[in-house]
């Protein structure tokens, strides 16, 4: 998946979730459940988000990215939103 981001395509749905599941097992975040605690964030949304079924507004992106410990780059190309530039 890391090599996803590093070569300038948007992750798939599958992907996203993938790098969620990683990211909160790096952190030891239990759960969505645990996240939405975090983030103040509903669990469904964050879900959607993850699964690319629902784009999040700008008012989620910066405790979604503090609480995965990314930037807010790095999480909106995890969340397929947007591409990563190439260098």
């Amino acid at each position: 998946m890391r090599t996803a981001l590093k070569r300038g395509v948007k992750l798939t749905p599958n992907e996203s979730s993938e790098w969620l599941r990683v990211r909160m097992e790096a952190l030891n975040i239990s759960g969505l459940e645990e996240l939405h605690l975090k983030t103040g964030i509903d669990k469904g949304s964050i879900s959607r988000y993850f699964r690319q079924e629902r784009t999040p507004k700008i008012d989620v992106i910066a405790p979604l990215a503090q609480a995965l410990e990314v930037s807010p780059e790095t999480l909106l190309i995890a969340l397929g939103a947007i591409d990563k530039r190439r260098s």
